[in-house]
């Protein structure tokens, strides 16, 4: 990369699976929002038509066997399953905070797991309503989908990207995409009422600033050598670049860059960091570092640091002040001292011995929300929630119907 310039500890349960219809909703709760009188400015601030608004996080587990297509929405506050569409094959499961992107060889498959939040900077909002099946996008298993309040951008394998009006897919809706001009090199991003790309011109990988109907705004001058990996924090956008990260942020409708290279020798490409892992929001984002260590980029500080965890199956941590989380090839998750490299604390082993990797080369990952973790087992078709403050106690275990090889949480 060049530059130009509170929850209460949970008791331990087991679910009775609940085959939910995927229109139906828990049930209106007492802190559903409603407007007064019918007239707009009676409507409570933040209120969400169809929604309850809650003081606490809403999240939910989405869960899938891309073996039977079986599909599972866990709500981790209530407890029940709920059973949506199937949708076989999957190769890639994503979310943007609300929708899971079930990525199969012929198309995106939609769900809304009916859980979100709103981010308004001094306070926060958090919303639910019913699962819904939204359907499916053309777009393969290579298809890479990142979203705003506004828009989602779904970029292919080739490059090509289209743009969906995310408003219509809170109403279950797929309306017809813009197609944006050209060709781009990995994820396009919205970000600030923009759209973050990378162009491939004379052989040289530069960021470009797009409005939303695709017209090059502004040109940064910064390349990135192989853009693989994004995050969005609140400090910015993180950006993996071959010798280190790329940060893009926005003030007053101006975008700066800023580089924040691995430091010391030159890292060999095997151990680039090319997936991020977060609490979503955080400052702190986690990758593996190869097959021995594992990276922990410190978006405040501008600092990578790289801790020797041995072979990485997941990663993940809630951010500043928080353990690193990972799960080893013994089935164990351990947390680590992100800042000296000690290792604090270990489980039993949660998942049996050889069984960290399914036959079609997925892997479990760690969730993170601001006081749980949970690790999904898919060989014993569970899932475990983990209080990391707490010595990495497991708070909770799930029993499922599904083997659960691939999940997101959502409502964060």
């Amino acid at each position: 990369m060049t530059v130009r310039r509170n929850v209460t500890p949970w008791a331990s349960a087991t679910l009775v699976l609940t085959a939910l219809l995927t229109t139906s909703c828990g049930g209106a709760g007492s802190n559903t929002a409603t407007p007064g009188a019918g007239s707009p400015a009676a409507a409570p601030h933040g209120y969400v038509e169809g929604a309850r608004e809650a003081a606490e996080q809403q999240s939910r587990l989405i869960l899938n066997d891309p073996g039977t297509g079986n599909t599972r929405i866990l709500d981790l506050i209530t407890g029940q399953v709920h059973t949506t569409a199937q949708v076989k094959d999957a190769v890639r499961l994503e979310t943007d905070g609300r929708f899971g992107y079930l990525h199969t060889p012929g198309g995106t498959h939609v769900l809304d797991s009916g859980v979100w939040m709103v981010d308004h900077g001094d306070h926060v909002h958090y919303y639910s309503t019913a699962t819904r099946d939204v359907g499916e996008l053309p777009a393969g298993g290579r298809a890479q989908v990142r979203s705003d309040t506004a828009v989602t951008a779904v970029t292919d394998e080739d490059g090509r990207t289209l743009l969906y009006d995310r408003g219509k897919l809170e109403k279950g809706e797929i309306a017809s995409p813009r197609t944006l001009p050209g060709t781009h090199t990995g994820a396009v991003v919205p970000y600030e009422e923009h759209l973050l790309a990378f162009t491939n011109e004379g052989g040289t990988t530069e960021l470009v600033i797009l409005d939303r109907d695709g017209r090059r705004v502004a040109s940064p001058d910064v390349t990135c050598e192989e853009p693989r990996g994004d995050a969005v924090t609140r400090r910015g956008v993180i950006i993996g670049c071959a010798d280190g990260a790329l940060l893009v942020r926005a003030r007053n409708g101006v975008f700066t860059t800023e580089e924040i290279p691995y430091g010391g020798t030159d890292v060999p490409t095997e151990e680039r960091a090319t997936a991020f892992r977060q609490r979503p929001g955080s400052d702190t984002l986690t990758a593996a570092a190869g097959d021995e260590a594992v990276w922990v980029l410190d978006v405040t500080e501008r600092t990578w640091t790289r801790v020797n965890t041995g072979q990485a199956v997941a990663v993940n941590t809630a951010g500043e002040g928080s353990p690193l989380l990972v799960l080893e090839t013994d089935g164990s998750l351990h947390a680590y001292d992100s800042a000296t490299g000690e290792q604090t604390a270990q489980t039993k082993p949660l998942l049996a011995d050889g069984q960290w990797a399914g036959p079609d080369g997925s892997a479990p990952v760690i969730e993170v929300d601001r006081s749980r973790a949970y690790v999904n087992d898919p060989e014993g078709k569970k899932v475990f929630e983990i209080d990391y403050n707490d010595g990495l106690r497991i708070a909770r275990s799930f029993d499922l119907d599904v083997r659960p090889v691939l999940m997101a949480e959502t409502g964060r």
